[in-house]
């Protein structure tokens, strides 16, 4: 009896220093945890073992496993996929721009990709020239660059590639922070009760889930632009045949002489148009002055004269009798 109260004391001073020797070994493994890795680090490690063996009755930590402050469990970290951007300018002079750009639009689709925009215009020296943006997933977007430089003369190409992982990362990362924001709101406005209460929750409510929709905006623009390359090829029509098109031929002569020949006759009728009225007028006129002439009296006539004497020779009496 006296051998099992003597006993009673001295285990419980020995679980009392066990627990105080946990406690401290907790504590040691916080703040271990928490300093940076180095060479202060591998002295604090190097010098645990002799510090718990300093300590006798006291359990020892044990060694860390490796890979423990890469992920939980010792495996490995998980690799990140990069999120990159790519955007293609591409110029290429052909002498068959139609058949080019029939050729793009089927390597863009042929590729899982779009045709987007696409424009043409003829510029001051005469040169066709046609614009299209075409949209490619990343994984052939390489294949579709290549393919659209062999159908014609390279003129100009630039390639850009721009990392935006970080901000893919950020981005996933406040969409699910904010989705966890406006279901705590929600819980509480389950929870409340007073309508003052209600009304404040419904406001902040609003709010988040307004930034929650610009966020994933965001978050849905960089998958686009990540998930597809841009593309922006130009189509140039080289200058002979610009030149060649430009070069009056026989049918341009014709129908040129045509148009002269038309705008000639309407300018014809324009004038007689104008003139016809000063000319019906004096044709009246003149039609009114010559009936007039018919139809006013003669002047009479008077007798005519004797006809002169001769100067000298005397006027012829009557015959004389025999």
């Amino acid at each position: 009896m006296l051998s099992t109260r003597g006993h009673r004391p001295a285990a419980a001073l020995a679980a009392l220093a066990l627990a105080g020797a946990l406690a401290l070994t907790g504590c040691s493994a916080g703040a271990d945890s928490k300093a940076d890795s180095g060479p202060a680090a591998a002295d604090r490690g190097a010098a645990a073992p002799r510090e718990g063996a300093a300590a006798p009755g006291a359990p020892t930590a044990g060694p860390t496993a490796p890979g423990a402050a890469g992920a939980p469990g010792g495996q490995p970290p998980v690799a990140v996929r990069p999120h990159v951007i790519r955007t293609a300018t591409l110029a290429v002079e052909t002498e068959r721009p139609q058949q080019a750009l029939a050729a793009a639009r089927t390597a863009a689709e042929g590729a899982g990709g779009y045709v987007g925009d696409e424009s043409t215009e003829r510029g001051k020296d005469g040169r066709l020239t046609s614009t299209v943006t075409l949209r490619v997933p990343g994984e052939r977007f390489d294949a579709v660059i290549g393919s659209l430089e062999g159908g014609g003369k390279l003129l100009r190409r630039k390639v850009e590639a721009r990392d935006v992982t970080e901000k893919v990362a950020d981005v996933d990362s406040r969409v699910t922070s904010q989705r966890a924001s406006v279901v705590r709101v929600r819980e509480m406005m389950d929870r409340a009760s007073a309508l003052a209460d209600v009304v404040m929750l419904e406001g902040e409510l609003s709010r988040r889930q307004a930034d929650l929709e610009s966020l994933q905006a965001q978050q849905n623009a960089l998958k686009d632009q990540t998930a597809l390359g841009t593309i922006a090829l130009s189509v140039v029509e080289p200058a002979a045949r610009a030149e060649r098109a430009d070069a009056p031929g026989f049918s341009d002569a014709l129908g040129s002489g045509w148009r002269v020949f038309t705008a000639l006759v309407r300018y014809l009728v324009l004038a007689v148009a104008a003139v016809l009225p000063f000319a019906l007028a004096a044709a009246l006129v003149v039609a009114v002055h010559r009936l007039h002439r018919r139809l006013r009296p003669a002047k009479p006539r008077t007798g005519p004269a004797a006809p002169p004497v001769a100067a000298g020779r005397p006027a012829a009496g009557p015959a004389e009798e025999g």
